[in-house]
């Protein structure tokens, strides 16, 4: 008898090693090879705005694959009409923007050198850094690797943008049977478990997903009206700058604001002018604030504003821009999986 439930215990200390080591494989896979962690987490992206939509068509008797299919062509044909529409617009005005650099370059390096001498002039005791210097050299650096830079940056933007709709296909198409075989390897005590932190999980990331983009298109819509309205330059870039940034929590909208300012300055702007981009933008953000985020994102994910800030450093400091943006829905996910593992061994113990 005793021989026996040792080896039940041995069997299932083997099939959990197994399933830990396979995770493991899974995602130094992703941090490993280039490319991979952004094509998956866009893959994951286009799942979870489509599976609504497949599964719905699936309940009305249509087979997995056809239920996949109209989605993804639908999808696919509806991206390449809006591209059509605002590829024009979009590739003068950075035709425009790149021609303009030289000009920003100089202008905010000026706005830096008189940030720093009225510094000096303010705490002449105390004031020994030179901002100017330091960040001079990082602005001319910068300026002069952004447009040197694109096509390698286009080289993997198209990758990501090969990778991630084949990877969604057969998430979606095969992802539920590779669930099943995956929980199938897990030890029967904890079977349980895994299933429903499996539908936990696939529940909060849709949620959260689809609401995060929901509110970014809402805020870039807002900024582009505005912009354009004024008769701001760059508009659309600039709103689809915005739109992206604000998926970074806290910072995000401070920074999508950042370069329609130093815009607006650097040109000479009157100062009505700055005061109604900083109000489209300000706007913007009220509707997200008061609106979006109470009624759509704020009841998904039920994290402490100072934890969201301390993800959100690893994030960046793990995986730069991507790593601040998935940071919550990764935190919000080890939440679930913390809490539940804990309350199943009280549960056992008890």
């Amino acid at each position: 008898m005793g021989s026996t439930k040792a080896f039940i215990r041995k069997e299932r200390w083997v099939k959990l090693g197994s399933v830990l080591m396979l995770l493991l494989f899974f995602f130094w896979v992703l941090i490993a090879v280039e490319n991979m962690m952004a094509s998956v987490v866009l893959a994951l992206v286009f799942t979870y705005l489509l599976n609504p939509f497949v599964n719905r068509l699936e309940s009305r008797g249509f087979t997995r694959t056809p239920s996949v299919l109209i989605p993804f062509l639908a999808s696919g044909i509806l991206f390449g009409l809006v591209v059509s529409l605002f590829y024009p617009v979009v590739s003068e005005q950075l035709a425009d923007l790149q021609a303009e650099i030289p000009k920003y370059q100089v202008g905010l390096s000026d706005l830096i050198e008189k940030f720093d001498l009225k510094l000096k002039d303010l705490f002449k005791d105390y004031y020994s850094f030179d901002i100017a210097e330091s960040l001079g050299s990082i602005i001319s650096l910068s300026a002069s690797t952004i447009f040197t830079n694109i096509p390698n940056l286009a080289g993997r933007i198209l990758t990501v943008l090969i990778l991630a709709p084949f990877f969604s296909f057969f998430m979606l198409r095969d992802g539920r049977k590779i669930v099943r075989r995956f929980l199938k390897m897990m030890p029967n005590n904890v079977f349980e478990l895994a299933l429903n932190l499996n539908y936990q999980i696939n529940r909060q990331m849709g949620d959260f997903i689809r609401a995060r983009l929901l509110e970014a298109a809402i805020v870039g819509f807002v900024i582009w009206v505005g912009l354009a309205i004024i008769g701001f330059p760059y508009a659309s870039i600039l709103a689809v700058f915005a739109a992206l940034t604000n998926l970074i929590p806290y910072v995000g909208p401070f920074i999508g604001a950042i370069p329609a300012l130093i815009i607006g300055i650097v040109n000479n702007d009157p100062t009505f002018t700055l005061f109604l981009v900083a109000l489209t933008y300000l706007i913007a953000q009220l509707i997200d604030i008061i609106f979006i985020i109470p009624m759509v994102v704020a009841k998904i994910v039920n994290l402490h504003p100072v934890f969201v800030v301390v993800v959100i450093i690893i994030g960046s400091q793990l995986m730069g821009i991507l790593g601040m943006v998935i940071s919550i829905p990764v935190a919000s996910a080890l939440k679930l999986t913390v809490t539940a593992v804990y309350d199943h061994l009280i549960y056992f113990r008890s």
